[in-house]
């Protein structure tokens, strides 16, 4: 054993002394105090491991790492001396030493590396490149193949992980030493190799570091480095996608679950996705176009499949979410697929087991089985509506869950008639019970008509949006689901409030009411859109003048409102947006004079 330390590693043997007295010993003692171990508190720990370190030189570091592992707040006091380790640890990280002592040296320097204020003197040109040839990213022919080394890369990627993110210096240095480049080849490296998981993992996420600091680099990687079918390619892996289709996959719904390396994976790699294709709304080139497909079916694969927890499959779906709102929305037609051979085979099997008279139950195992709507596998946007509503139910951040998902079911039912008939059918089916108000129940319905009024703007916005795009941008057919009163704002916003449609244009096939509702429409209320029962008139009983009296007392209290500021009577303009009610009868005699005038 002694052979592994020679007489050449002596300075080592003294750095790691050193780094030893200042982790375990925090208070300032003599040369003289260390080595009779006279420091009272530290004494006996000091006396263990100071012959521990004869044998493990690097033991002392092993048990720094491990005491201070959750360590994320440190001392001010202690300032000075954590900057002295730092610079201990890159010293001894430039000599020859053993696999196991460079790990100890690298976890200690991903704890300090938390505290920014440590990373100022250290951050260097030369400790970076030290860093990147522990990575391995500075050997662009060496091939993975020495499995003792991947610990010490893996330490190396959580150091320049932290250091990035805390160091402004660190971030330009990355710049200069071209890391996202490094980066890219050591991912091509270990694409196809799953026993390095880790490595990727932490490769991923400096690169999504990287792409988040710096837009440069966002646009280096979309162009320069390929990293739009490259991160692609890692997510296949991840998935072990088998291709049936240019942009169809294999699902194994009996399949096991991810592991927990490869989720961790796939959720870095989505967010690298996301930074790099954050400004991909238009796409002009053809080849583009094939990407943006391709991705999207691999985020459709990604939607079909499961995590080790169900945390962790909420986590990777709100990720691929977030990724396929930065999908050029023609490109999103692949999310849905006609049915397989062996899908429509199943479905007449089920069929005709059924009794010819048996039309109700037909539909419903039709529907439930495989998510079908016009010949099309659904099971996608069907998961990304029940993933919207757990976000509804949730009650709390809306503006980050559940805008995203919102905000892309909106997008795809705006450009792709399928779907959006089929999210029609699942949050909009036609009404037969009308006793209660649209807010009140737990149906999809309910939940997005609540959200209507919501106090965020932003979450109240989409959520009306998206109603009213189901609705094909139809006022009359909004109104009959959710009442005037919740859809007042959206409608005033888009100067719709004396009726009409959008300025998107949608098939024409009209929506068929049912019987229970056309029996009870007489008698519903537009404003609360519910059926209320025939309240008798207050004046019917009511004389010419008491009549003429509360009328004029009426007038008169809007009158003393409008004059002491208090209300402001509005109308409507001609293109159906709220002016003061001055303006708007101004406009509207003006109108009338341009057409007296043409006759």
């Amino acid at each position: 054993m002694m052979s592994i330390y020679t007489a050449s590693s002596n300075i080592t043997h003294g750095l790691l002394k050193l780094i030893f007295q200042r982790a375990l010993c925090p208070q300032p003692c003599s040369p003289l105090l260390w080595s009779v171990g006279c420091c009272s508190k530290y004494s006996s720990r000091i006396s263990y491991c100071y012959t521990s370190f004869r044998v493990f030189p690097w033991w002392p570091v092993t048990f720094m790492s491990v005491q201070h592992r959750a360590t994320f707040k440190f001392e001010s006091t202690d300032e000075d001396k954590r900057k002295k380790l730092c610079e201990g640890i890159f010293k001894v990280l430039l000599k020859d030493i053993p696999t196991t002592c460079q790990v100890s040296c690298l976890e200690v320097l991903r704890i300090l590396s938390r505290d920014k204020k440590v990373l100022v003197p250290v951050t260097t040109k030369e400790n970076m490149q030290i860093l990147l040839r522990l990575a391995k990213l500075n050997e662009s022919d060496d091939s993975l193949e020495k499995v003792s080394e991947f610990p010490v890369i893996v330490e190396s990627l959580k150091c320049l992980c932290n250091i990035v993110f805390n160091s402004q210096m660190a971030q330009q240095l990355s710049l200069e030493l071209n890391l996202a480049a490094k980066l890219c080849n050591l991912l091509r490296k270990c694409k196809d190799r799953k026993f390095i998981n880790d490595i990727k993992c932490f490769d991923l996420r400096l690169l999504f570091v990287l792409s988040l600091l710096h837009t440069d680099i966002r646009s280096q990687l979309r162009y320069e480095l390929q990293g739009l079918p490259l991160l692609t390619q890692i997510l296949e892996s991840a998935f072990s996608i088998k291709w049936t289709d240019e942009y169809e996959s294999a699902i194994d719904h009996n399949g096991p679950p991810l592991s927990p390396q490869e989720t961790d994976c796939a959720i870095e790699a989505l967010k690298a996705l996301f930074n790099v294709t954050v400004d991909s709304w238009k796409v002009h080139k053809e080849s583009e176009s094939h990407q943006f497909r391709v991705m999207a079916a691999v985020l459709r694969h990604c939607l079909l499949i499961v995590g080790p927890t169900e945390d962790k499959t909420e986590e990777l779906h709100s990720n691929a979410v977030n990724l396929l709102s930065n999908v050029p929305v023609s490109c999103l037609d692949v999310l849905i697929c006609p049915l397989t051979h062996e899908e429509t085979a199943q479905e007449a099997t089920t069929l005709d087991e059924l009794p010819s008279d048996k039309t109700a139950e037909k539909e419903t195992v039709l529907k439930s089985n495989t998510m079908v709507y016009n010949g099309m596998n659904m099971e996608a946007i069907h998961v990304l509506l029940n993933f919207m509503e757990k976000r509804i139910d949730k009650g709390s951040s809306y503006r980050e869950g559940l805008t995203p998902v919102l905000s892309l079911l909106t997008e795809c039912s705006r450009a792709h008639r399928n779907i959006r008939k089929f999210l029609k059918d699942q949050v909009l089916p036609p009404l037969r019970d009308v006793t209660n108000r649209p807010e009140v129940g737990s149906t999809v319905r309910n939940k997005l008509v609540r959200l209507m009024t919501h106090v965020d703007l932003g979450v109240k916005q989409i959520a009306a949006e998206f109603l009213f795009v189901l609705c094909k941008e139809r006022v009359d057919s909004l109104l009959k689901y959710t009442g005037y009163g919740n859809a007042a704002g959206l409608l005033a916003a888009r100067g719709l409030l004396a009726g009409g449609r959008g300025d998107n244009w949608y098939s024409e096939d009209e929506d068929t009411d049912t019987e229970e509702y056309k029996n009870a429409k007489p008698n519903i209320n537009l404003i609360t859109g519910h059926l209320e029962e025939p309240m008798p008139n207050p004046i019917d009983e009511m004389t010419e003048e008491q009549k003429e009296y509360e009328a004029m007392k009426l007038v008169n209290m809007l009158d003393k409102l409008s004059r002491e500021e208090l209300l402001k009577p509005m109308g409507l303009k001609p293109d159906g947006t709220i002016t003061p009610l001055e303006e708007a009868l101004n406009q509207y005699s003006v109108i009338e004079e341009t057409s007296s005038d043409t006759d």
